[in-house]
């Protein structure tokens, strides 16, 4: 079972070198340049130029490098694109995605701008149309000329739109979050929630990484370093799941259990495809443990 490992994805904006280069040391697994909402007007064409800089120069070990571009729609979005595909990121996030043309739109422009194969695309989900439309968006995955791998939640762009207050417990966001998660996996992408933006508030930092993951997302975005901690630990199997995890799949994969759908193990009564999880967990547990300090 292949893993990548996606916990925690910090923002850093394309204006700040500094934040760039310290990046280089973060325990994120994903760092996503931003070009777009962390980046004023006047110091797009600079942080562009930045973001390029420091792709160009290397450093940053096993983290994924993603450059959030301006959309296509913007006096900025294409020479993002084009600058993205001359020094091949990861993956370009494209934001503002509405309809599946959107995907198949950005991933043509790549194309023109003769990005490698490697580089995928990476898309936020972040108007009430790009909920309605999440199938449709999401099912683009399928064509291998869209390079498309993962969503990104933009929460904070959802309740604008909507007029929705984000509280404790986000009810008014539970029913949208559902669906993008049922789509990433109808689809085989991975899904990323949204920030979390009162960052002196560890608690409820920590309880909303939990619901992400108990939703079944795959990691979360960053707005701060001090949240990879929490954020990474919250996504990493601990080590009551881990014993769980091997006592199941052990059980499952005896020599007696071998014909069997289902059987009882420690009082439970427990299926195949319980075990398959527990695979998936042991996974991300070696993949963890593979990543450098």
């Amino acid at each position: 079972m292949t893993i990548r490992l996606r916990r925690s994805a910090l923002y850093m904006p394309g204006s700040n070198t500094r934040a760039l280069d310290k990046a280089r040391t973060l325990p994120a697994d994903v760092v996503i340049i931003d070009l777009e909402d962390a980046v004023a007007p006047e110091a797009k064409a600079t942080a562009r130029d930045q973001a390029c800089a420091a792709i160009r120069q290397g450093g940053y070990g096993a983290r994924e490098i993603v450059i959030r571009v301006n959309a296509l729609s913007t006096e900025w979005g294409r020479a993002d694109m084009i600058a993205a595909a001359a020094v091949a990121p990861a993956a370009v996030l494209i934001p503002k995605v509405s309809t599946p043309g959107d995907i198949m739109m950005a991933a043509s422009e790549l194309r023109k701008a003769g990005a490698p194969e490697s580089m995928r695309l990476w898309a936020m989900m972040e108007t009430p149309m790009a909920i309605l439309n999440a199938d449709s968006i999401v099912r683009t995955a399928r064509d291998p000329a869209s390079h498309f791998d993962v969503l990104v939640m933009g929460t904070n762009d959802l309740a604008k739109e909507t007029r929705a207050r984000i509280t404790p417990g986000r009810p008014s966001l539970t029913a949208w979050l559902s669906i993008c998660v049922a789509a990433a996996r109808a689809y085989g992408v991975d899904l990323l929630d949204g920030v979390y933006g009162d960052i002196g508030n560890a608690e409820g930092f920590r309880a909303e990484c939990a619901q992400a993951r108990d939703m079944g997302m795959d990691g979360k975005t960053l707005i701060h370093p001090d949240q990879i901690a929490i954020c990474n630990a919250t996504f990493t199997p601990d080590e009551d799941e881990l014993a769980w995890a091997r006592k199941l799949v052990a059980a499952f994969d005896a020599p007696e259990n071998a014909a069997k759908g289902a059987i009882a193990l420690d009082g439970r009564m427990v299926e195949r495809l319980h075990a398959d999880m527990a695979r998936r967990t042991l996974a991300i547990a070696a993949e963890v443990a593979r990543r450098p300090s």
